[in-house]
């Protein structure tokens, strides 16, 4: 038996789709009757099924560009809930052993506890001639990245309007807020292709950008000047649970960004970035993990 599928297409891989793929969510979800209750996976050992797939495009659902070890993974509209889990780790073991994966894409026909892996990550759970494994998975709270929070602001950001990609923050983020000199916070709102968007005048900048997971842990991040496409790395980071605020580094790279003229706007493809040192982040014991799971919210039906 041969991969389950192949070259499943993405509706914010190419340009000119944003519309079509909000269409189709809304109709889905008028199909469906709104009945499934979304939420990211939680610690807790999960049974599902895998799959694999080869990515037809430069990025996912989430905007990020493939990670530098190509272990990811596609959920399904209740998993992937609206992108709050875009960002995060999961731990999923097979017939063959345990991969760690980074939520990085949706899949639309994918249930409840199918996942549909990087056809890499499957490799390392199972013979892929087998084309679906039985498997278990968790999500990884606090998981270590390949560096600090990194923030992008979308082509076409501007004083009037802008939006962020987010990445490297591992735990899901339900909350950002964004102020500038002398300013109030203004409140964003997290779009379901992953880009965080203040739709109204914000200023010039430089901006503080305090980001808030769904553990209840808050960091904020400082001085992010107002550059479209352009990497700022941070240097804080959700893991430990504490308050930290911090500057952004001066070594930026390019990312895909949407653009101001649509609600809905697709990535643009950019050069690939040089690959960031692995930081060493702490583990939660296994008391730590239990209580993250604890203060993770429940699914809203």
């Amino acid at each position: 038996m041969t991969a389950h599928r192949l070259l499943r297409p993405r509706w914010l891989a190419t340009g000119g789709a944003v519309l079509l793929a909000g269409v189709l969510g809304v109709a889905l979800l008028l199909q469906n009757g709104g009945g499934a209750c979304a939420a990211p996976p939680t610690s807790a050992k999960h049974k599902g099924k895998a799959t694999f797939y080869d990515l037809a495009g430069a990025t996912g659902n989430c905007n990020f560009k493939p990670p530098a070890d190509d272990l990811y993974v596609a959920l399904g509209r209740t998993e992937y809930s609206a992108a709050l889990s875009c960002g995060s780790y999961i731990d999923v073991t097979g017939p063959k052993g345990k991969v760690r994966v980074k939520v990085f894409d949706s899949c639309p026909e994918c249930t409840v506890g199918w996942l549909d892996l990087s056809r890499t990550a499957f490799k390392k759970i199972a013979d892929p001639v087998q084309g679906v494994v039985p498997i278990t998975y968790r999500a990884v709270p606090n998981a270590k990245t390949p560096g600090p929070l990194s923030i992008t602001f979308a082509e076409g950001s501007s004083q009037y309007w802008w939006a962020v990609l987010i990445d490297n923050h591992a735990n899901p983020i339900k909350a950002v807020k964004a102020k500038g000199p002398g300013g109030s916070w203004m409140t964003a709102t997290h779009a379901d292709y992953n880009f965080w968007i203040i739709d109204r005048r914000t200023g010039s900048g430089p901006f503080q950008i305090k980001m808030t997971d769904i553990y209840g842990n808050t960091v904020t991040a400082k001085n992010l000047k107002l550059i479209p496409k352009k990497k700022q790395a941070t240097s804080v980071r959700f893991a430990g649970g504490s308050t930290v605020t911090a500057s952004p580094s001066k070594s930026h790279s390019a990312s895909p960004s949407p653009s101001p003229s649509k609600k809905k706007p697709s990535p643009s493809v950019s050069p690939p970035e040089s690959p960031l040192t692995e930081a060493a982040t702490v583990e939660p014991t296994q008391e730590e993990d239990l209580a993250l799971a604890a203060a993770a919210p429940e699914p809203s039906c």
